[in-house]
């Protein structure tokens, strides 16, 4: 029979197990810090998640804008990278941890499954019905990515102005610069879900897409694209 204070002990540890087991679930799970509408329509625009205080980064995948809309954020498997816009054709992409978001998703993954993605998928609309029908039945939100080559994709860098004020998305997108991808290999961040309209993606998609180019030059907000017949991957957390 067990001394009492071995019996405490015993049990002090199995509660620690469990809890850090509890702790430990569902990894591919999606955190959301802040909302696009707070930002968007209310002119929140500090930062409300500092991506350095992030303890784990091993496995990490996130995606959002700068605080006060003056750049992009993209982690890919740990590594954290901001765009900013230089001119109307040129933009800085480097890599960083000590940035802030007014509105931030991110989740560790530490596997992927590779689905091929069929050739009729070229555009972001088939693919958000595409990822609906292929996911009906697995857990929402969910982060996603795509592998491969875009023939045409258009990205966007928010620039807002100092001292802009912000309460609608039009005032959001002041300054923004937009810039044309053509023929290139990439890398593509998702998040979908069909409950976080205005929260993390736009009123009128269940998908947010941010694209980083191989060479790592170029990366931002997609907002259309023309994905080149059989040469991507779609890459879904593995449970």
């Amino acid at each position: 029979m067990l001394h009492p204070k071995n019996l405490f002990l015993c049990l002090v540890m199995f509660i620690w197990a469990f809890g850090s087991s509890q702790a430990q679930q569902s990894p591919n799970q999606v955190k959301i810090v802040g909302a696009m509408k707070n930002a968007m329509w209310k002119g929140e625009l500090l930062g409300n998640i500092h991506l350095d205080t992030i303890s784990d980064k091993q496995h990490l995948y996130g995606l959002g804008p700068v605080e006060y809309l003056t750049g992009e954020i993209l982690v890919m498997d740990g590594k954290s990278y901001k765009s900013s816009v230089i001119s109307d054709t040129t933009m800085k992409v480097e890599q960083t941890f000590d940035i802030k978001a007014p509105f931030f998703g991110y989740a560790h993954i530490p596997q992927w499954a590779e689905h091929s993605l069929p050739e009729e998928i070229q555009t972001i609309d088939q693919l958000e019905v595409y990822l609906d029908k292929l996911t009906e039945n697995e857990p929402r939100p969910f982060l996603f990515k795509l592998i491969g080559m875009v023939e045409d994709a258009l990205i966007h860098i928010v620039n807002l102005p100092e001292g802009a004020k912000v309460s609608s998305p039009d005032e959001a997108h002041q300054g923004q610069v937009n810039y044309l991808i053509h023929n290139q290999a990439v890398e593509i961040l998702g998040f979908f879900s069909t409950q976080h309209q205005a929260v993390f993606t736009h009123h009128d998609t269940w998908i947010h897409l941010h694209l980083i180019t191989a060479d790592k030059q170029k990366m931002g907000h997609l907002d259309k694209v023309v994905l080149k017949k059989g040469s991507m991957k779609l890459y879904l957390p593995q449970e």
